[in-house]
């Protein structure tokens, strides 16, 4: 009996333990988010600081900032690019929106007079046959969602209205953020491995064991989920591409290059160029376009619901079953945010698992002892 509180204290002290960390972890990262996202940069860029230090014979401090330069260098040419495509954009629309919306108003109009009217008119003559109180009945729901609508739409002005001072002032304090990210990315950078053995020396050499298993087993799965991804969007590219050359839609190559980047967004992803452009095409009647487009886009969503689970189990080791039951999971819990999240968890449990983490803690709670490393 003594034993079995025993097993039942521990295991309220790891659960306990668990959760305070979690709290923690998370209350800390609410502080020092710019140093965590440092910390992330400099670990992708550390083995192209490696070849520079290392091939290049170039002095650590020099290579991180040649690094950091080039980054910042791409970084501002597709900031400028993508302007001056906006640019380039707003000028055509400038040119061809006019034709568009004429194109539209006739169509309306034309939808008004041949459906919309007539059916007002059926309406309102099976409304003039109805009893008074059926009458009331419906000017009233009618009256209660128009003031409905009306609350709703004043309740969404104004909150856009009180969040423009707030998005304003988000700015300086984003700037901020930047430069404390940027100066953070090029200390850790430069002190990676003096960071890395002083940390080491503050571990006991047991857990830095199972602690390097485990960081060797996140850091491939991070550079696997970044391929995978990569390798998602490639694909889709090349069939949105092949897909506009075949219905012979201008600047193809282009679109295909903005609708396979935009594919990365949860949820919306290349719904967001298709869905308005189908309903546009059927709009103007340019049904064979709007056929065509609709066709494409299953397409791009069947490939990329059939190859994700494959692409991203391959590339971070772990069963296409359990990824696709990780992304599962992560979007109902926490919405679009579990499509990445989920597959995370699944690599991070996978990791303590083949490190015997939880081995150890069920030897633990069990009063076994540690186990042998």
């Amino acid at each position: 009996m003594q034993n079995l509180w025993a097993q039942v204290t521990r295991t309220l002290l790891v659960i306990g333990t668990t959760i305070v960390s979690l709290i923690a972890l998370y209350f800390i990262a609410s502080l020092t988010y710019p140093f965590i996202i440092a910390w992330f940069i400099a670990f992708l860029i550390n083995p192209i600081v490696n070849f520079l230090q290392i091939k290049w014979r170039l002095p650590r401090s020099l290579a991180v900032l040649i690094v950091l330069v080039v980054i910042f260098a791409l970084l501002a040419t597709l900031l400028t690019l993508l302007v001056v495509e906006l640019i380039s954009g707003t000028e055509y629309m400038a040119k061809t929106l006019p034709d568009h919306i004429q194109t539209f108003i006739r169509f309306m109009d034309q939808w008004v007079d041949e459906t919309f009217l007539p059916l007002l008119s059926q309406l309102n003559y099976m409304f003039d046959n109805l009893e008074e109180g059926y009458q009331d009945t419906i000017i009233d729901n009618i009256k209660s969602v128009g003031a409905n609508l009306a609350s709703s739409i004043g309740a969404l002005l104004q909150a856009v209205l009180k969040g423009i001072p707030g998005f304003i002032g988000w700015f300086p304090f984003a700037g901020t953020v930047f430069i404390f990210i940027v100066l953070a990315t090029f200390f850790f950078s430069k002190d990676w491995y003096k960071l890395k053995t002083m940390t080491s020396g503050f571990i006991p050499a047991r857990f830095r064991k199972k602690g390097m298993a485990v960081y060797k087993d996140l850091r491939k799965a991070l550079f696997g989920f970044i391929r995978a991804q990569l390798t998602l969007i490639s694909i889709t590219g090349v069939i949105v591409f092949i897909g506009l050359l075949i219905l012979k839609v201008r600047y193809a190559l282009s679109l295909a290059f903005i609708i396979s980047f935009i594919d990365l967004l949860p949820y919306l992803g290349t719904g967001l160029v298709f869905v308005p452009w189908i309903i546009y095409e059927f709009v103007t009647h340019d049904f064979r376009l709007g056929i065509g487009l609709t066709v494409l886009y299953v397409v791009v969503i069947v490939q990329r619901q059939l190859m994700e689970p494959k692409v991203v189990s391959t590339n971070i080791g772990v069963s296409p079953l359990a990824t696709l039951i990780s992304i599962f999971v992560g979007l109902k819990l926490i919405g679009f945010l579990g499509l990445i999240a989920g597959p995370i968890v699944l690599v991070l449990i996978t990791a303590l698992h083949k490190a015997k983490v939880f081995h150890e803690i069920w030897n633990f709670i069990k009063g076994n002892g540690a186990s042998a490393s």
